[in-house]
């Protein structure tokens, strides 16, 4: 294999002795692991269906192609470039979101996905990484203009200060709010979790930290009275009562796998028909046994630890916020996902990130990831300004 030159002249060769190699092919292998997974776990489904073993690869190729692309591609570029891309996704999503409530596509009870190009898209989904840099880029402006304590210092009192946190959170309330009123509860927390971290890695008191909480569970409680659906999840979660199909089985499905996986003789995911999205783990889990499930959540610990020191080590607070929102959107959607899977926590409609099978999910990751990277490579490599 031939290697390039670090001391041949161009982009491509400093980009390739510049970028963190290791995070972006465990991205890629991650990738690679879920064509297999959803070939696997699809394959029962789109049976199911009545559809060929294939099907949900043919669906899904076409994301896998251009996610891998999106990844590579926004990788190259700059800072200023990437907050350009951050802030053209997030008012892409943010006009997308609207539509959720004018001419919604209705899946599984919830308004939250729409028809774009015949393909089925998830605004909530899309915005997340034009989230994450739009708000790391706020709380970094903030940051330089009033020094350390952006929450508690008398300059940050002042009126146009306050203006700043209206207009940001006029637009961060509103889309929370329709997303809220999809209803799609387990996103909105998952917003508001990411939130919370990136104000409290930009310096808000820990003890403020329960405030947030405290929203998070008004959030949990209207949901309980006002979407039926929510009502019985949790009602399902803490009496065993209704409908517990989909997390009895996963649980079944994990079970049966044992240490070393069922292999062929592998049945009980047949059962579970989220076994594609949001169950896949435990597809994976009967499939190879808990060996190699462990050996999945291993893979996917190393990225969020590889985010964790990323950020640590930026020179940059923009790098910085950017690249701890995009370890606590990745941490705490593989937290929900994994505690669904177990039973340890009410359903709530999410995919394992890059693992399941899920257009929108697989490109907005694969352009956070790639902004992450070239955010990375720049703040490590180049000279500051």
């Amino acid at each position: 294999m031939i290697k390039p030159d670090r001391t041949e002249e161009s982009t491509l060769t400093s980009w390739y002795f510049e970028t963190d190699r290791r995070l972006l092919w465990c991205v890629l292998i991650m990738i690679l692991l879920s064509v297999v997974f959803v070939v696997s776990a699809g394959s029962i489904k789109a049976e199911h269906m009545g559809e060929p073993w294939f099907y949900f690869l043919v669906k899904a190729m076409p994301f896998y192609i251009l996610g891998i692309i999106t990844l590579l591609i926004t990788s190259f570029l700059n800072k200023k470039q990437v907050l350009l891309l951050g802030g053209a996704n997030l008012a892409f999503g943010l006009a997308l979101l609207p539509l959720t409530v004018i001419a919604p596509r209705i899946i599984n009870n919830s308004a939250r996905f729409v028809k774009l190009a015949g393909f089925n898209i998830m605004p909530s989904d899309i915005m997340k990484p034009g989230f994450i840099i739009m708000t790391a880029y706020f709380l970094s402006k903030m940051k330089e203009r009033y020094g350390a304590n952006i929450f508690f210092n008398k300059e940050a009192w002042r009126f146009d200060t306050w203006l700043s946190w209206v207009y940001y959170l006029a637009v961060f309330l509103l889309m929370i709010g329709i997303i809220f009123n999809h209803p799609d509860l387990g996103t909105s927390i998952l917003y508001l979790g990411v939130f919370s971290a990136m104000i409290f890695i930009a310096g808000l008191p820990f003890v403020l930290i329960p405030v947030l909480g405290g929203i998070g569970f008004l959030m949990l409680v209207i949901a309980f009275f006002t979407f039926g659906h929510v009502h019985r999840r949790i009602l399902a979660f803490f009496t065993g009562a209704g409908d517990t199909y989909q997390v009895d089985n996963s649980v079944d499905s994990i079970r049966h796998g044992g240490l070393l996986g069922s292999g062929d003789e592998a049945f009980v995911k047949q059962y579970l028909p989220d076994v594609h999205t949001d169950f896949i783990f435990a597809a994976i889990a009967e499939d190879l046994g808990a060996i190699m499930a462990c050996g999945l959540l291993v893979l996917l610990f190393y990225v969020f630890r590889r985010l964790i020191q990323n950020a640590s080590n930026a020179r940059d607070l923009f790098v910085l916020y950017a690249t701890g929102g995009a370890a606590a959107l990745f941490g705490t959607q593989i937290c929900f996902n994994m505690l669904t899977t177990l039973n340890l926590f009410a359903p709530k409609g999410m995919t394992l990130p890059f693992i399941s099978y899920g257009g929108s999910s697989l490109l907005a990751y694969c352009l956070l990831f790639g902004m992450i990277l070239a955010l990375i490579r720049e703040d490590k490599w180049k000279t500051k300004d």
